[in-house]
């Protein structure tokens, strides 16, 4: 995907998908790049104007005057840490140009966006370059104040290796600070308890947050000391309908499934019939990958741990799949190839995550269908226990009751009511994203977890070293932060925040909790500029109970104005309708091996369709610098899927349609 999606995907990237600020370390003195060298171990480096940061390993270091540049393995990749001096931001950012890559033919501004203040830098901007689909290629500055003095981040590179090494970028911007800085840390403080004040401040900032980001409705809940002491909702199920949000309203949690995932096999792993550390062969003969070296590695400990080089692969998922089952999912792992090696880099697989349920469900319930014997473990084993009495993969029976509808941009940016339909594509992958849930369920998960698998009610769920094997690092996400079996442990702040984000189409949530402190939160939101408020909600959360700066105001303020600058940034370039004459030249019919059939329908003066069979979008053209000609889905929630007109293949006419390590091409039946 280019555009929206690019930009939206690399940044999830950069933020290892927490929804939280990104880490940096304490100033200490560290030596001076080395020119062409690539250690196994990641490097603390030191600017010559004294701003830090670490160097991933692997990557190719090297220093040149101002600029210390970095060459990713794959070589097609380099990211460049630039002293800029003083002056404005557009001066900054040619002389880093300039310092770190002379000569170098600098990409048309697409959109500056502003960044929240953090870590002693009192202005950031995130400048992003317009780049054609066909280069496949993500290009973009990130510029740093503090004082007079900038700071410029650079990175050109192919759009594969920058999803791919996406973290590793993200190690180097989390870890960049201005010489002297030295980070906020509440190791050792004693925490105020969310008392009703606390809770009524927080309230107001979650109402603040809703009226920013126009998010129609909130289900959120606050645990403090081992007891639930807040669960609600605030805002409205949909938009245009006067029915509110309350503790019960039921929202897709999307990814934190993976937790309550790991949590069957943890209980399953406490009852002999697991092993963190056995093969998954062994356990589930049919288990396959494309890759048979990758296949042998994976323990049961690894199926959701994004360490084992599958990449995000989910287009296969979100076109076709009326007819798959958990079955036909297993199966296509078979198919799916890693891109990097095994514990190489952080690369999440929601296919994989999916196995993760589907071989403790046939070990828990033997004989049964996939999808049945994970429904009905998880309903016996996890939900029934906790008390999560509404929680279901249920889409119906969610449907039918107190649910929350999507929301999503439309084209012009107002928020608007959103089709459901992508949103069952992932039944037959439900393990790693399917779960409808509420407040007031999902916070007794968060407190059970904040009891090491003990029951509120007395008993144990889980055994705590089970539980907490979960949390065990598998693979480095950031400078401070990890991944564990479906959760983030982030260590920023010098306390322990565990956590995990959730997205589907219309629907963002995060669960958080601090163990050290027994406080716990979850928030679900029914709109796709939920994500935007992840980080400052907790920031907020922490501030409220350490007395720290006030930074989430600022974290706030930024997310709309990055929200308005992606509403646009994409919009001035895109013809609406699609241009008849190039409309016109459109087969009827395109089929791709992996994702299915694409219709091509015309609707008189609203336009252009694409019907994908599961769903269907309008579709904008766009006329790339390149000279090349895109259509561009156009659906609220399903915004940015980009089919690049390319050159017949056996005279047949063809669409391409990529993510950032794959080629899809449609070709015409």
């Amino acid at each position: 995907m280019h555009g929206y999606n690019r930009i939206c995907t690399f940044m999830l990237a950069l933020a290892g998908s927490l929804g939280v600020a990104l880490p940096a370390r304490s100033a200490e003195p560290a030596p001076p790049p080395v020119v062409a060298s690539a250690p196994d171990a990641d490097r603390a480096l030191r600017t010559p104007a004294g701003a830090t940061f670490t160097a991933p390993s692997a990557w190719v270091l090297a220093g040149s005057g101002a600029a210390s540049t970095l060459t990713a393995p794959e070589g097609d990749a380099r990211l460049a840490v630039v002293d800029a001096g003083e002056g404005t931001l557009e001066s900054a950012v040619a002389v880093a140009w300039q310092e770190a890559w002379p000569g170098a033919k600098v990409p048309p501004v697409k959109a500056v966006t502003p960044q929240a203040p953090r870590n002693g830098w009192q202005e950031r901007r995130f400048v992003d370059y317009e780049t054609s689909p066909n280069e496949r290629r993500t290009v973009w500055a990130q510029a740093w104040r503090t004082g007079l003095r900038w700071t410029v981040s650079l990175l050109d590179a192919s759009d594969a290796t920058a999803e791919k090494r996406g973290t590793q970028v993200g190690l180097v911007l989390s870890s960049l600070r201005p010489p002297g800085y030295q980070r906020e840390s509440f190791a050792g403080k004693r925490a105020h308890p969310l008392d009703a004040a606390r809770i009524a401040t927080l309230r107001a900032f979650v109402e603040e947050g809703m009226r920013q980001l126009d998010i129609p409705g909130v289900g959120w809940g606050l645990i403090d000391a081992g007891q639930v002491v807040h669960e609600g909702g605030l805002g409205v199920r949909e938009l245009g309908r006067p029915e509110h949000v309350d503790a019960d309203t039921l929202f897709i949690a999307a990814s934190n499934t993976k937790a309550l995932t790991t949590l069957l096999l943890a209980e399953l792993v406490d009852e002999k019939k697991l092993r963190w550390d056995q093969p998954v062969v062994d356990a589930y003969p049919a288990f396959k990958l494309g890759d048979e070296q990758t296949t042998r590695q994976v323990l049961v400990k690894h199926l959701v741990c994004a360490c084992t080089g599958m990449p995000r692969q989910d287009m296969e998922a979100m076109f076709e799949f009326k007819d798959a089952s958990p079955a036909s999912s297993m199966a296509l792992l078979g198919t799916m190839q890693p891109t990097s090696r095994f514990g190489e880099v952080f690369q999440y697989s929601n296919t994989l995550a999916a196995a993760a349920g589907y071989v403790g469900a046939a070990i828990a319930k033997p004989g049964r269908e996939l999808g049945q014997a994970y429904d009905e473990a998880m309903r016996e084993k996890v939900f029934a226990p906790l008390g999560m009495r509404n929680t279901t993969f249920d889409f119906r029976r969610a449907l039918a009751a107190d649910h929350a509808s999507p929301h999503s941009d439309d084209i012009d940016g107002r928020t608007v009511i959103a089709a459901m339909d992508s949103n069952y594509s992932f039944v037959p992958i439900r393990p790693a994203g399917g779960v409808w849930t509420s407040a007031h369920d999902l916070s007794r998960y968060v407190q059970m977890e904040l009891a090491e698998g003990a029951l509120p009610a007395g008993g144990r769920l889980v055994s705590k070293e089970n539980l907490m094997a979960r949390r065990a690092p598998q693979i480095v996400v950031s400078e401070d932060v990890h991944y564990g079996m479906g959760l983030f442990v982030d260590t920023h702040w010098g306390v322990t925040l565990v956590s995990h984000g959730g997205s589907l189409w219309g629907y963002k949530s995060n669960m958080y909790w601090l163990p050290e402190y027994g406080v716990g939160a979850v928030l679900l939101m029914n709109a796709d500029s939920g994500r935007r408020f992840q980080a400052a909600f907790v920031r907020k959360l922490v501030e409220l109970m350490f007395d720290a700066p006030d930074e989430s105001a600022a974290i706030l303020s930024a997310a709309k104005a990055q929200m308005d600058v992606a509403r646009t940034a994409e919009r001035k370039r895109l013809a609406v309708p699609a241009d008849p004459a190039e409309a016109a030249k459109l087969a009827a019919r395109y089929a791709n091996p992996a994702l299915g059939e694409l219709g091509v329908g015309r609707n008189g003066a609203n336009g252009l369709t694409f019907d994908f069979g599961e769903w269907k979008s309008e579709v904008a053209s766009r006329r790339n610098d390149d000279g090349s000609l895109s259509f561009v889905t156009i659906a609220p929630s399903n915004i940015g899927f980009e089919f690049v007109v390319t050159a017949p293949s056996g005279g047949k006419r063809t669409l391409l349609l990529r993510d950032a390590q794959h080629d899809y091409p449609f070709v015409e039946r």
